[in-house]
């Protein structure tokens, strides 16, 4: 082949992108990776790993002010944003040079530039100084990733009106920070800046925080935040917003049409994001789009041009880091001609890393019994658990949803300490058909929190030992 021919391209080098290419390589076939930008995309460099160390900095605030409650004395905390985010930025760093070393190792090349579909096998790389380049493959697989929504009213500008991209960045926290939507993105961010003396305001057209989670877990979280002393706005839709020099009014009505304002030094637009389709050649190459403006792909990642397939948030929800990934290994497998190459995406587990934490898989209780399933449900609180009362963190519980018919986890939902963590024990169960009796018999060390899985698997069953 000749240098600038591959088995197979891969546009983008986010969570799916690099993974994909990664897979390729290790099945033996000469790949490239094309990105613009750092590698690692929008999870390792401004998404995901350094919003999580940002939390751990908001967590560590939290922890020292209940630390004479441990027997642990210490002076005035002072908190440094700039720090924070420093250390975030050190931890993303070491994690993009890691993908770096894992290209090296596995043979991948990097191409730096945008990719487009240039034609049949063919991608064009343009580089930073806007010279172009011809790429051949016999597969190429478009994985360019996701970016933040913004309102027709509230124009993300950077200044006053922030993208999680500025709220990550900022080296100073402001005085009041007003959120709209109390998604994932929303809430974590309200965490943080609320830990580091922001006066938060989560401002959410639904009728709770977190509404895609179960409503139970939404509470929880809610109430938690309420007693943090921020300022929850659900049910409420936001109809205009004024910039000035000083700050942001919004202007917002209740579902009584009773309309209140809300003044904010910063405003962060967390209303979600759209996929990045724009400028890749996808209308030249006669890719279809969904009706939702994703790229259209069936169950092996295919689009309708031949040779051409579609990963990650590109590819449609969930947008989630772990989904990219699991596709990109998929993709490739099916490249490589595995018929049983796909994706469960019953089984994707989502994970809200606030405090409380936020986790869960499968289907939440009201959309259980809305399919009519017969359904048992079992809850088990962690004020009732032995590891989470010496750690001090009991709010929350694990909720299990149990189908009577063949006792298998039809959702799983928790809310509390290392809820993220404790999640992939249900993932696994519901991957293998595991049964709730054979949940509760796999034996859970004590004392852990892992066993108010246990516990809630039981409670499902109608018999709890500990509640």
């Amino acid at each position: 082949m000749a240098d600038n021919s591959f088995d197979i391209v891969v546009i983008g080098a986010g969570p799916g992108g690099y993974v994909a290419a990664i897979k390729a390589a290790q099945l033996g076939y000469k790949t490239a990776c094309v990105e613009e930008g750092n590698l690692g995309g929008v999870c390792l460099n401004i998404g995901c790993i350094p919003t999580k160390a940002l939390l751990e900095s908001a967590a560590m605030i939290t922890h020292l002010g209940h630390a004479k409650e441990f027997g642990v004395t210490v002076g005035e905390i002072k908190t440094d944003m700039a720090q924070a985010v420093k250390r975030s930025r050190q931890v993303s760093e070491r994690l993009v040079k890691g993908i770096g070393f894992l290209f090296k190792k596995n043979k991948i090349t990097h191409i730096a530039g945008r990719g487009r579909l240039a034609g049949k096998g063919q991608v064009e790389v343009t580089g930073k100084d806007g010279k172009a380049q011809p790429v051949q493959a016999k597969h190429i697989i478009i994985a360019t990733g996701s970016r933040p929504r913004d309102l027709p009213f509230l124009k993300i500008d950077h200044d006053r009106v922030w993208d999680s991209t500025d709220a990550m960045m900022s080296k100073e926290a402001p005085k009041t920070l007003a959120i709209i939507g109390a998604g994932a993105i929303g809430c974590e961010f309200a965490d943080v800046y609320a830990a580091f003396g922001t006066q938060v305001t989560i401002v959410e057209m639904a009728d709770r925080v977190l509404p895609l989670e179960d409503r139970d877990c939404s509470a929880v979280v809610e109430k938690s935040y309420r007693k943090r002393g921020m300022n929850v706005l659900t049910g409420v839709k936001l109809e205009k917003a004024e910039i000035g020099k000083g700050g942001v009014t919004l202007t917002i009505t209740d579902a009584k049409g009773k309309t209140q304002t809300v003044e904010a030094e910063r405003v962060l637009s967390a209303i979600g994001r759209a996929p990045l389709v724009e400028d890749i050649g996808l209308e030249k190459a006669g890719v279809k789009m969904t009706d939702r403006g994703f790229i259209a792909v069936d169950r092996q990642m295919k689009t309708n041009v031949e040779g051409v397939y579609a990963i990650g948030d590109v590819a449609g929800p969930p947008l989630l880091a772990h989904k990219g990934s699991h596709e990109g290994v998929a993709c490739v497998e099916a490249i490589h001609g595995d018929p049983h190459a796909g994706i469960n995406y019953e089984n994707i587990p989502n994970c809200t890393y606030c405090h409380p934490e936020v986790a869960s898989v499968g289907l939440t209780e009201e959309q259980a019994r809305a399919q009519g399933l017969d359904i048992e449900v079992g809850t088990f609180p962690w004020t009732a658990n032995g590891r989470a009362l010496t750690a001090g963190e009991t709010d929350g519980f694990v909720k299990v949803i149990r189908d009577k018919k063949y006792s298998e986890v039809v959702g799983a939902h928790i809310v509390g300490p290392h809820a993220t963590e404790l999640i992939a024990e249900f993932v696994v169960g519901r991957h293998l058909e595991t049964t709730m009796e054979e949940m509760d018999r796999a034996m859970h060390p004590h004392p852990t929190l892992s066993e108010a899985v246990a516990e809630a698997a039981l409670a499902s069953l109608g018999h709890a030992l500990h509640i």
